[in-house]
């Protein structure tokens, strides 16, 4: 009687619309009832022909889901037809319920998604629309022509020799970077190339200072390697390290965005550019240069150059990305180890992950090699400053007294306000309004005493539409 009603739940299932074939539902429902304890151990179920009767579906269906249980270890055929197994505590497999949640880190990290987006104001996107897709594809299409089998593999640790020589030769004389190609190493992004310093260069409970405000990314990896983070305040002239602190908690990492501070945009003075340099040699601690928006700058004269070129084998790992050059959605990134410890790191990390991407290695390398990179390049930096001068004109007729903070290099502006902006509240408001802006609290790891405004990206917002843009910032605000 038993089975008679679980028969009929299950024509009725099996009748519901779905893509499924019958045969694999039925198979599914009676491992279901099995697990949920429905159909206990050492019951008899009846004869295929039954079942199908029953079921209105052939017989040779039937025999299917039968035969994939018995295969399983969830039925037994015997002599006197099929039952089910013997399954100790199979129901305490069943259902939802008592399933263990996040971590305290998974937790903790909730509610700090970013929103991916390309409306107008958006931090850190680049303009996709004027990329030069073809000579890419051009690049990709022959990438993918050189294919053999080897390629179709893991991609060689630490990237593609051809890439990796592109990308020393281009540090060099883009940003005065030391390295030679087995120095540079080629990760899937800088989310990854950060994780590899947090686990490779130091160790759970290790002490790595951040800035503060800094990028909520680069704190959540850093915190996801057991490292415990310590916020360095940032002002004008970059990260703010007190001479005491290198004493009294000395780090192991610091994570420092010299060339443009994100996201107040500040630049690190020579002066505490030589300071760090000197205290973390002293200290025993390595630098992470993040170079982040270091690939436009709109500042007067040159910019100055990386940290990692100030002396030579100074304790500087450098990092940086083709997210703005390129797109993102690439997801490659590089970093420049010092020479004595490049084979050793090199070693570790074919040890620790698998590269992959090596076509898109080789595409990139002959991109580079071609100059279209670098043509790329000379082609947005006019378009960008003239975005940025519009914007900054537009803030400076809706907002008059506010502080704009950044802009000597990168894609956005600080729009910075009172310690009592609601600044998170505004940028759900902005958002009803087809424009996205970053509230400025969220970068803080203490959103209380955190500074407050909006970050502006211009990066995808038309120099002819920023004016109305802006304006309905103010709108949302008032």
């Amino acid at each position: 009687m038993l089975f008679d009603a679980l028969l009929d739940e299950i024509n009725g299932r099996l009748a519901e619309p779905g893509d499924v074939p019958r045969q694999e539902r039925l198979y599914r429902l009676l491992k279901d009832a099995v697990l949920a304890g429905r159909l206990g151990p050492g019951a008899r179920l009846p004869a295929t022909r039954t079942v199908a009767a029953r079921c209105q579906m052939a017989r040779n269906c039937v025999a299917y889901a039968f035969e994939a249980l018995v295969a399983e270890g969830f039925l037994v055929a015997d002599r006197q037809g099929t039952r089910v197994a013997e399954l100790p505590r199979a129901a305490a497999l069943a259902g939802g319920e008592g399933l263990p949640g996040l971590s305290r880190r998974g937790a903790g990290l909730r509610g700090r998604s970013v929103q991916h987006t390309v409306l107008p104001f958006a931090p850190g996107v680049p303009d996709l629309n004027l990329f030069p897709w073809q000579a890419w594809s051009r690049c990709l299409q022959r990438a993918w022509g050189e294919v053999r089998a080897r390629e179709l593999n893991y991609a060689p640790p630490g990237g593609e020799p051809a890439l990796r020589a592109a990308v020393a030769h281009f540090l060099a004389g883009w940003r005065g970077v030391r390295c030679t190609p087995d120095e540079g190493f080629i990760l899937a992004g800088a989310q990854q190339a950060l994780e590899a310093c947090a686990r490779l260069l130091a160790d759970p409970g290790d002490r790595v200072w951040v800035e503060e405000p800094g990028y909520p990314v680069a704190r959540a990896t850093l915190q996801g390697a057991g490292l415990v983070l310590e916020g360095v305040p940032v002002d004008g002239d970059g990260i703010c390290i007190q001479p005491a602190d290198w004493h009294t908690r000395p780090p192991r990492l610091v994570c420092v965005t010299p060339a443009h501070q994100f996201p107040l945009g500040s630049v690190l003075s020579l002066e505490r550019r030589l300071a760090l340099m000197a205290g973390a040699r002293a200290a025993g601690a390595w630098v992470i240069e993040d170079d982040y928006d270091c690939d436009f700058y709109h500042g007067a004269g040159r910019p100055l150059p990386a940290l990692q070129g100030l002396v030579a084998d100074g304790p500087v790992i450098y990092l940086g990305t083709f997210s703005k050059l390129m797109y993102p959605g690439l997801r490659l990134a590089y970093l420049v180890l010092p020479r004595s410890l490049a084979p050793d790191f090199g070693e570790a990390l074919a040890g620790w992950q698998r590269a992959g991407q090596a076509v898109e290695q080789r595409a990139l390398a002959q991109f580079m090699e071609s100059g279209a990179l670098l043509r790329h390049h000379r082609q947005m930096a006019p378009v960008y400053r003239a975005r940025q001068e519009a914007l900054r004109a537009a803030l400076a007729a809706h907002f008059p007294g506010w502080s704009v903070r950044g802009g000597v290099a990168g894609l956005h502006l600080v729009l910075e306000g009172a310690a009592s902006l609601d600044d998170r509240a505004w940028a759900q408001a902005i958002a009803t309004r087809s424009v996205v802006a970053r509230p400025l609290s969220v970068y803080g790891m203490e959103p209380l005493v955190s500074p407050r405004g909006l970050v502006l990206g211009y990066g995808v917002a038309d120099a002819r539409q920023i004016p109305a843009l802006v304006a309905r910032l103010a709108e949302a605000r008032f």
